[in-house]
C-alpha cells in the first residue's frame, strides 16, 4: 500500500564565519589554492551528455584577469535545437514521477551542498565572479541549499491545496508541469540564482533548457555537476551556454517553449517578453515570463534616524560585493541634520575597507565581474568628477592593470534627477542626495518618482509616525522594503525576494508564489451516482 508522505521541514542553512583558526577557514583556503590551479574544460550538456563543440573561449579571475580558470565550449544553433527536444523528450518520464521522489534529488544536492561540497562551490564562486568568503557562503552555500530544502517545502503546500467535495462526488486538483519546456536564464552575480532558476520549475515535473552566463561559468558548470551528483536523470536540465542573442532566437522559435525564468536586466527581459509577443500564435501554450530585473533601490532617513546604523546600511548595502547585487543601496537620501555625522562616519569606513584578490581574507571587495562592467561603472564616476553639483566624497579611484578594481565611492548630488542616481549603475557606486531636515514629506514622494524601479528599499527612523508614513508612500517603490536594515541579504523562507515596475514580475523567488508559476493545474471531478435523466424537479407539475 502506497503512503502519503511528508518531507522533513526545512531549516536556514547556518551562515560559517571563517574567523582565523576555525576548520572551515583551513579546508577552503585548500580548496582555493587548489581550484586555482586547476583549469578545467567545461561541455555543453544536453541529455546528460557531454559535448565538446570546439567553439570555446576562456572563463578568467575578474581580480586577477590573465589568470585563466576554465575553457568552455559553446552551443551552437543545433546544439540549442536539440536541447529543446531533449527537454520534451525527458519530460513525460519525469513528470510522471512522484513528487517525492523528484524532492528526494533536490534534498540530496541540499545536503552535498552542504557538506562535501561547499567548499567547491563557495571557491569557484569566489574565483570566477570575484567574490569575498563572506559573500560566497552567503550565496553559492547558504542560500542555495535553502532554496533546495524550502522549495521542496512550497511544492508539498502546493499540491496539498484541493479543492472542496460535495455530497456524491470527489473534486481534486492535478498539478501539472506546464507543456514543454522552460527557458531558465542567469545572471552571473548570485550562484544560488543560477541553481535556483533551473530547479524550481523542474522540481514541479517541467524540463529546463539552462543557458548560464557567460561571465560566471565555473560555478554553473559545479552547480549542474552537483545536480548530476544528486541523481538528477539525463534531459531534465540541460546545459547550453553559448551566445545570449542565438540562443534565445533558437528557443523563442520553438513551439514547445512553455515558460522563461529569467533574471538579468531589464532591458533585456522586456525585449524576452517583446520576441514571445511577437510569436504568440506559433507556441502550444501561452508561455510563462518570470523575471526579476533591475533596480536602483533606496534608502531614506528621516531626522530621528541612527546614524550609526544608517551609516553602516550605506557601506555594508552599496558596497558589499562591489555594488553588484540587484538590491545594492545605489542611492541615498539624507537629511542636512545628520549628513555631516553620517558624512563622516561613512568615509570612515570606507577609507578601512580593502579591496582586492578575494583568496586574501582581509578583503572586504573584490573586483567588478568584467572589462564591460567596469568601463560602464567609471563612465558614472568620470561624469561625476567633471559634472556641476556632483562631488565624490570619497573614492573615485580605478584600476583595470591587474583585475577589474573598482574602489568604493560615495558621490554627493545636488540635482536628484541626475542620471547618476537615477540610473542603474550595478556597481560599487552610492549617490546621496543631502534634503532639509523640513521636507520629509517632499523627500518621500522624492523617493517614490526617482527612478522605473521597485526592487528594495529601506527605510531609517526612530519615529513610528515617520515610519508608517514612509511605508505608505513608498508602498509601490519597493518589493521588498526594510525598516532600520540595509536593502539586502534576503533570506529564503523569510523574506521572499522580487519587486514590480521595472524590477521585474514579483514572483517572489523563495517562496510558494514562485512555484507557483511553474504548474498548470487540472481540476477533476468524480460523481459516484451520475444523473441518469434530464429533467429538474422544477419542471414537475404542480
Amino acid at each position: 500500500m502506497a503512503s502519503i508522505s511528508q518531507a522533513p521541514a526545512p531549516f536556514n542553512e547556518p551562515i560559517q564565519s571563517y574567523a582565523p583558526g576555525t576548520p572551515e577557514r583551513r579546508t577552503l583556503k585548500e580548496t582555493l589554492e587548489r581550484m586555482s590551479g586547476d583549469r578545467i574544460e567545461i561541455p555543453v550538456v544536453i541529455e546528460g551528455k557531454e559535448i565538446r563543440t570546439g567553439d570555446t573561449a576562456e572563463a578568467v579571475m575578474p581580480h586577477d584577469h590573465s589568470h585563466v580558470l576554465a575553457t568552455w565550449h559553446a552551443a551552437g544553433r543545433e546544439e540549442v535545437k536539440k536541447a529543446a527536444e531533449a527537454a520534451v523528450a525527458a519530460q513525460k518520464d519525469w513528470a510522471s514521477w512522484k513528487w517525492e521522489e523528484r524532492a528526494a534529488i533536490f534534498l540530496r544536492a541540499a545536503e552535498l551542498l552542504s557538506g562535501s561540497w561547499r567548499d567547491v562551490l563557495n571557491s569557484a564562486t569566489m574565483l570566477g565572479q570575484s567574490k569575498t568568503a563572506h559573500q560566497a557562503e552567503i550565496d553559492s552555500a547558504c542560500e542555495l541549499i535553502d532554496f533546495l530544502r524550502f522549495n521542496v517545502h512550497f511544492a508539498e503546500r502546493l499540491i496539498s491545496e484541493q479543492p472542496e467535495s460535495d455530497v456524491g462526488m470527489w473534486n481534486r486538483l492535478d498539478h501539472r508541469p506546464l507543456e514543454g519546456f522552460v527557458y531558465a536564464v542567469t545572471p552571473f552575480n548570485f550562484t544560488a540564482i543560477a541553481g535556483n532558476l533551473p530547479t524550481a520549475p523542474a522540481l514541479l515535473g517541467n524540463t529546463v533548457v539552462w543557458k548560464p552566463s557567460i561571465s560566471a561559468m565555473p560555478s554553473a558548470h559545479w552547480v549542474m555537476k552537483l545536480l548530476e551528483e544528486a541523481g538528477l536523470p539525463p534531459g531534465v536540465i540541460n546545459f547550453v551556454p553559448g551566445d545570449p542573442e542565438m540562443v534565445t532566437d533558437v528557443l523563442l522559435n520553438d513551439p514547445n517553449l512553455a515558460g522563461i525564468h529569467f533574471t538579468g536586466s531589464t532591458t533585456v527581459f522586456r525585449s524576452l517578453w517583446q520576441q514571445v509577443a511577437n510569436r504568440m500564435d506559433r507556441y502550444r501554450t501561452y508561455p510563462r515570463l518570470v523575471g526579476e530585473t533591475g533596480g536602483k533601490d533606496f534608502i531614506v532617513a528621516h531626522p530621528s534616524a541612527d546614524v550609526e546604523t544608517l551609516a553602516t546600511a550605506i557601506v555594508r548595502g552599496g558596497f558589499e560585493y562591489q555594488g553588484q547585487k540587484c538590491s545594492a543601496a545605489s542611492r541615498v537620501y539624507v537629511p542636512d541634520n545628520l549628513w555631516p555625522e553620517v558624512r563622516n562616519l561613512v568615509v570612515g569606513m570606507m577609507e578601512r575597507i580593502r579591496v582586492g584578490h578575494t583568496a586574501d581574507f582581509r578583503n572586504f571587495m573584490g573586483a567588478v565581474i568584467n572589462e564591460g562592467a567596469y568601463r560602464r561603472i567609471t563612465g558614472y564616476i568620470e561624469h561625476a568628477k567633471r559634472t556641476d553639483g556632483l562631488e565624490i566624497v570619497a573614492g573615485g579611484n580605478a584600476s583595470d592593470e591587474t583585475g577589474w578594481f573598482v574602489d568604493p565611492t560615495l558621490v554627493k548630488v545636488d540635482d536628484p534627477s541626475d542620471k547618476i542616481i537615477c540610473e542603474e549603475i550595478f556597481g560599487p557606486v552610492v549617490s546621496v542626495h543631502v534634503y532639509p531636515e523640513g521636507q520629509w514629506q517632499e523627500t518621500l514622494r522624492l523617493v517614490d518618482e526617482g527612478g522605473p524601479y521597485g526592487l528594495t528599499g529601506a527605510v531609517f527612523s526612530n519615529d513610528r509616525a515617520a515610519v508608517r508614513e514612509a511605508t505608505e508612500v513608498l508602498r509601490n517603490a519597493a518589493g521588498n522594503f526594510y525598516i532600520n536594515d540595509k536593502p539586502t541579504g534576503a533570506v529564503v523562507g523569510q523574506q521572499p525576494f522580487g519587486g514590480g515596475r521595472a524590477s521585474g514580475t514579483n514572483d517572489k523567488a523563495g517562496s510558494i508564489l514562485n512555484l507557483m508559476r511553474w504548474i498548470s493545474p487540472r481540476v477533476i471531478k468524480e460523481t459516484f451516482e451520475p444523473a441518469r435523466s434530464f429533467e429538474y424537479p422544477f419542471m414537475e407539475e404542480e
